[in-house]
């Protein structure tokens, strides 16, 4: 038979093991758990009012209000009716332009304007293709900006406003829950030098753009691949969509940038900052388009949800 000694020692057994149990997790564990989200959020709160600030800059991309194709010729431009090409707002005449067949453009102000911030009757100008920038032509006393860019093989003049009413009217941007898994750890695998990937834009024009190598993730168990893009600002560019885009996210795809990889070949995916690009805000940008191979089969709950624009102004009676 069990002794009165052995069944006494099995029930304090028991009752050690249970009041161990009700104990729960450490709390030195928990404390350490709750800094690293503290300091998560914190992270992700400066960067979105970073983002915010970018945005609606006086020049940002919500001050864009035109985009005109300048083919070769001759072209009168200003607010007034009478011009060949008529912006949404400015000086009634802010000059002419001069596209020659060889593509160099030329500048002559019918009002008061600066070059390149400096006051100025006009002159040769940049387009956003040249290493040394767009000339940037300012109007209205500094609230507006024109330039020349190049897409596709046309030029075309882009015209900001800080007045402009989708700066002045911004909703606000509005986020996926995210969070610290979604920061995963991706090995890059480069492409041979020189290898470009022809990406599309909303404008329907391909070009080359380089393309330096692939990001390899998993997320759940599945891997996932991503081409990577270099602009030339030192990080990795990435266009791509995911199963929310046109369900919560923008349709047309998000924006996400990341590091280089380091000496062991590993990037540090962050989707919390997945961001919108700025043909979500406004008409008159060129954005890429994700290329078929960064299509991805997953739900990217991480990063901008779709930009809720502001609703159209009522004309007064």
């Amino acid at each position: 038979m069990v002794s009165t000694r052995t069944l006494m020692l099995c029930a304090l057994q028991v009752l050690l093991v249970a009041c161990q149990a009700q104990t729960g997790p450490d709390p030195a564990a928990l404390a350490a758990k709750a800094r690293a989200r503290a300091a998560f959020e914190a992270s992700e709160q400066s960067w979105r009012r970073a983002r915010v600030a970018e945005l609606t800059r006086p020049d940002g991309w919500t001050s864009l209000i035109g985009l005109h194709w300048l083919e070769p010729g001759t072209h009168r431009v200003g607010s007034g009716a009478d011009n060949g090409i008529r912006l949404a707002m400015g000086p009634a005449h802010l000059g002419i332009f001069q596209v020659k067949k060889d593509g160099t453009v030329f500048f002559t102000a019918d009002t008061d304007v600066t070059l390149d911030g400096v006051t100025s009757r006009g002159g040769q100008l940049r387009s956003d293709a040249d290493p040394a920038g767009a000339s940037v032509i300012g109007f209205d006393d500094g609230k507006g900006q024109a330039m020349v860019i190049a897409r596709g093989g046309r030029l075309a003049l882009r015209v900001k406003h800080a007045d402009a009413d989708s700066r002045l009217r911004f909703t606000g941007l509005d986020y996926w829950p995210g969070g610290p898994d979604w920061i995963l750890p991706a090995r890059f695998i480069p492409h041979p030098p020189g290898t470009t990937l022809s990406v599309m834009n909303v404008l329907g024009m391909t070009e080359p753009m380089p393309n330096p190598g692939v990001l390899e993730f998993r997320r759940n168990g599945t891997r996932y691949r991503l081409e990577a893009l270099d602009q030339g600002d030192g990080q990795l560019f990435i266009v791509f969509a995911d199963a929310t885009s046109g369900h919560g996210s923008y349709g047309a795809g998000r924006f996400l940038q990341a590091p280089w990889p380091d000496a062991q070949g590993q990037v540090r995916l962050d989707f919390n900052r997945a961001y919108n690009p700025p043909c979500a805000f406004t008409l008159f940008a060129t954005c890429p388009l994700p290329p078929p191979q960064n299509r991805l089969r997953l739900r990217v709950e991480a990063g901008e949800k779709a930009y809720r624009k502001p609703a159209p102004l009522v004309p007064s009676a």
